[in-house]
């Protein structure tokens, strides 16, 4: 789900990496989901569904009847009223959203713990389907927002201060920055050698936080 993006601060640092601008808060913040804690909050809360890439809504269209046993009555019903996506003002294509349950993505499912899990993950987890999730779903608490008329992406760590709290503790307390956590998705949204890059850049700046003391 997406909430309203911060902007980069003035005097907040920026990673320049390729085409990306990126926020020093992603090597230098810790992060860890924590989902006893906070039950995949994230499915739920915000001003609307997952932003959905131009080239994901194919395969959202493609995927749709392998994940269909994963979702709910209501879902479906929902999404043959709204469409398997729909158009923000503000964030673009978006997945569709369950209005008489607190919001949560169509695409979300809640087991009996209270936890939700995502209908096209667990399609992967099965072996179903090639594709794991939207990307901005898999990169959250990163929000990457595409740069306007050719200019820089840009890629901010904006997690929900209160339903990240539990996160921000378990990777402080694993000492696991974001970037690290986000491995998977940073890779798969840049490539590789993006991600090289920022982890050079990162053992960089902790050696020099190492001389400073």
């Amino acid at each position: 789900m997406r909430e309203a993006s911060r902007k980069f601060a003035e005097n907040q640092h920026v990673i320049v990496i390729d085409n990306v601008l990126v926020s020093e808060d992603v090597i230098e913040k810790q992060f860890v989901c924590d989902l006893a804690k906070c039950k995949g909050g994230c499915c739920e809360e915000g001003d609307a569904g997952a932003p959905l890439e131009d080239e994901e809504l194919q395969t959202v269209l493609d995927s749709y009847e392998k994940i269909l046993p994963y979702l709910t009555p209501a879902a479906i019903k929902e999404i043959e009223k709204k469409g398997k996506y729909v158009y923000d003002r503000e964030f673009g294509w978006v997945t569709p959203t369950l209005d008489n349950d607190n919001e949560i993505c169509v695409y979300g499912y809640r087991e009996k713990n209270g936890l939700i899990k995502c209908a096209f993950e667990q399609a992967y987890n099965d072996e179903l389907i090639p594709w794991k999730k939207p990307i901005s779903c898999h990169l959250f608490p990163v929000i990457a927002e595409k740069g306007k008329r050719g200019g820089y992406d840009k890629m901010n760590y904006e997690p929900r201060e209160k339903l990240c709290k539990p996160a921000c503790s378990l990777g402080q307390q694993l000492k696991v920055p974001v970037y690290e956590f986000l491995k998977e998705p940073l890779i798969r949204k840049y490539g590789e050698a993006f991600y090289q890059a920022l982890v050079t850049i990162a053992e960089k700046q902790a050696e020099k936080e190492v001389i400073k003391k």
